[in-house]
C-alpha cells in the first residue's frame, strides 16, 4: 500500500494521541480484553471506548453524513495498525461500530439510522449478534428461531448460542424466520431486538480458559417493533451476509499486528529458554513468520479493489482459513517452546498464563466466525466453481 505524505501525517497524529491518552487511569488497560479475555476490565474499557468516541476516533469508515470521519482505506489501515502497536485495549463497541453500523448505513431506513447510529458512535448502546443456534452454527441458513407479527410488534421465540457479550449488550441484531414453512435463506428477517426485557434469558457458557464471554440466549416471547426490520421482511439473509462481509474488513490488519506481537513474544521466549537452539523449533518459528507475511499480503490485496478480479466472496474465507489455523499453530508452538511447564497452571484453582490461554482459546479459532469446513466449501463453490455440496 502506497502512503502519501498526508497519510504519514495522519499516522503521526494517531500515534501521538494514543501515546498521550494511554496514560493515567487508562495506562493499566494496555493489552486488556484480547481473545479469550473479552470480560476483562469491562467498565474501564467502556470508559476508554467512550474516550475514543469523544476524540473522534470511532466509526472512521462511516460517511460524514452518518457521523463518521469518512477515512480513506489507507487511513483506516494506519489507525488499526497504530492502535494494535500501542497495545490499546480491545474496544467494547466493536460489534455495533464495525458490523451493525455499516449494515444500517447500507440497508437501514432513515429512521433507524437516526435512532441507532449516534448511540453506536458515542458507545452509549452496546450490541451483540444473534446468528448461531444449536442447530445452525456454521450452517447459518438453517436458522429456526421464529418471529411472528403481533400488531405493531414482532414476537420472537427460539435460542441463540455463542453470543459474545450478550450479558452486557443493550441490543441484539437477530436473524429469525418470519415466513412459516420457508427453508434455508428464504423467509428470514434481520431484526433489532432490545435485550433488557423479560422475554430474554442470557446464560453464560464457561470455556476451557475459565472465562465466559459468550452465552446462550433464549427468546421466550421476546418483543421488538415491527419497524425494526433492517431491509425488507423476508430478505434478512442478504442483509446478514453483508454484515458478515463487514466483519472481515480492514480491522483484520490491526488483528495481524496483534499476531505479530504474539509471535515476537514467542521468539523471545524461545531464546530465553534455549528452545531456539532446536532446529525443528527454529524452522517452525520461521514458518510462522512467513505465514504472517502471507496473511498480510492477502489482506492488503483483497482490500484494494481490482477490476480484473471478479468478486466471488471467497477472499474473506481464504483469510479466515489463514489466520485461524496460523493462530492455532502459534498456540501449539508456544507450548512446545515452554516445554513441560506449559502443562501446569501457575496458581490455584485455575490461573492460566498468557501462553496457556492462547493455546486453549485458539482451539475455537477454526470454529467461530464460520468453521474451516464451511470456509473451504465457500472457496470450492464460489471461487473454484466446483459442484455445490448436497444440502437437506
Amino acid at each position: 500500500m502506497q502512503l502519501s505524505p498526508e497519510d504519514e501525517q495522519f499516522r503521526r497524529r494517531v500515534r501521538q494521541w494514543l501515546e498521550q491518552s494511554l496514560t493515567g487511569r487508562f495506562a493499566a488497560l494496555r493489552g486488556a480484553g484480547g481473545p479469550g479475555r473479552e470480560e476483562e476490565a469491562h467498565s474501564e474499557r467502556l470508559a476508554w471506548n467512550r474516550h475514543l468516541a469523544a476524540a473522534g476516533w470511532t466509526c472512521l469508515s462511516w460517511p460524514p453524513e452518518h457521523g463518521g470521519r469518512g477515512a480513506t482505506l489507507a487511513q483506516q489501515v494506519i489507525f488499526y495498525e497504530e492502535y494494535a502497536r500501542a497495545g490499546a485495549p480491545t474496544r467494547v463497541g466493536y460489534l455495533g461500530e464495525e458490523l451493525l453500523g455499516p449494515t444500517l448505513i447500507a440497508f437501514g431506513t432513515p429512521e433507524q439510522q437516526r435512532r441507532f447510529l449516534p448511540a453506536i458512535k458515542a458507545v452509549d448502546e452496546l450490541w451483540c449478534q444473534g446468528y448461531s443456534e444449536p442447530g445452525a452454527g456454521s450452517d447459518l441458513a438453517a436458522v429456526a428461531t421464529t418471529a411472528e407479527p403481533d400488531g405493531d410488534q414482532w414476537v420472537i421465540t427460539g435460542q441463540k448460542v455463542w453470543t459474545s457479550l450478550a450479558h452486557v449488550a443493550d441490543w441484539c441484531f437477530v436473524l429469525a424466520r418470519t415466513e412459516p414453512g420457508s427453508r434455508r435463506g428464504a423467509g428470514l428477517s434481520y431484526l433489532l431486538v432490545p435485550m433488557r426485557q423479560s422475554g430474554i434469558t442470557v446464560r453464560p457458557i464457561r470455556q476451557l480458559t475459565g472465562t465466559a464471554e459468550f452465552n446462550e440466549v433464549f427468546f421466550d416471547g421476546a418483543r421488538t417493533g415491527r419497524d425494526l426490520v433492517v431491509g425488507e421482511a423476508g430478505d434478512g439473509w442478504r442483509v446478514a451476509l453483508a454484515t458478515l462481509s463487514f466483519e472481515r474488513g480492514v480491522a483484520t490488519l490491526g488483528q495481524q499486528i496483534g499476531f505479530e506481537r504474539e509471535l515476537g513474544r514467542v521468539v523471545a521466549l524461545a531464546r530465553q529458554t534455549g528452545a531456539a537452539a532446536d532446529p525443528v523449533l527454529r524452522d517452525k518459528l520461521a514458518r510462522a513468520w512467513i505465514g504472517l507475511e502471507a496473511m498480510r499480503a492477502h489482506a492488503l490485496r483483497t482490500l484494494a479493489p481490482d477490476p480484473g478480479r471478479p468478486a466471488t466472496g471467497a477472499d474473506a474465507s481464504v483469510l479466515k482459513l489463514l489466520w485461524s489455523r496460523w493462530r492455532q499453530e502459534l498456540g501449539e508452538l508456544a507450548m512446545e517452546v515452554r516445554g513441560a511447564p506449559s502443562m501446569v497452571a501457575r496458581g490455584e484453582p485455575y490461573d492460566l498464563d498468557d501462553w496457556q490461554r492462547l493455546f486453549l482459546f485458539s482451539r475455537a479459532d477454526t470454529i467461530y466466525g464460520g468453521s474451516s469446513e464451511i470456509q473451504r466449501n465457500i472457496i470450492a463453490e464460489r471461487a473454484l466453481g466446483l459442484p455445490r455440496q448436497p444440502r437437506p
